[in-house]
């Protein structure tokens, strides 16, 4: 088995068109100047103490977000899905999912709601 860094580069490799897109929008501080990380793990511990990684595709440590492009393969997930975004949020994380089609065909709406959040965040 891989480890988490291994597996996390290949992820960046194997990017979707739509994460391509976003991230060429996300990364630099290129939005209200808050980094961002792709395909970066994040480890929490479930109920037992075990540790559990997470690998989002986009994490801005700073203002606690994810930002998840989602293709149809998150159909056939929605159980993994739901129940991944709910550790993330015990961990104090908010959870931003976009479908690969709405990222493609409407960038600026999502980046939009991205700079909203990040600009709230800040204010916190």
């Amino acid at each position: 088995m891989p480890s988490i860094i291994t597996l996390c580069r290949e992820l960046r490799q194997r990017q979707t068109p739509a994460e391509k897109i976003l991230w060429q929008h996300l990364r630099n501080r290129s939005i209200v100047n808050e980094k961002f990380l792709r395909q970066h793990p994040i480890c929490a511990q479930n109920a037992f103490g075990k540790k559990l990684y997470y690998i989002p595709d986009f994490y801005c440590h700073n203002a606690k977000l994810v930002i998840e492009a989602d293709g149809p393969i998150h159909l056939l997930k929605r159980d993994y899905d739901k129940n991944r975004d709910e550790v993330l949020q015990a961990s104090g994380l908010t959870i931003m999912r976009f479908g690969n089609e709405q990222i493609m065909n409407d960038t600026a709406m999502v980046l939009q709601q991205v700079m909203e959040f990040l600009q709230e965040a800040s204010r916190r």
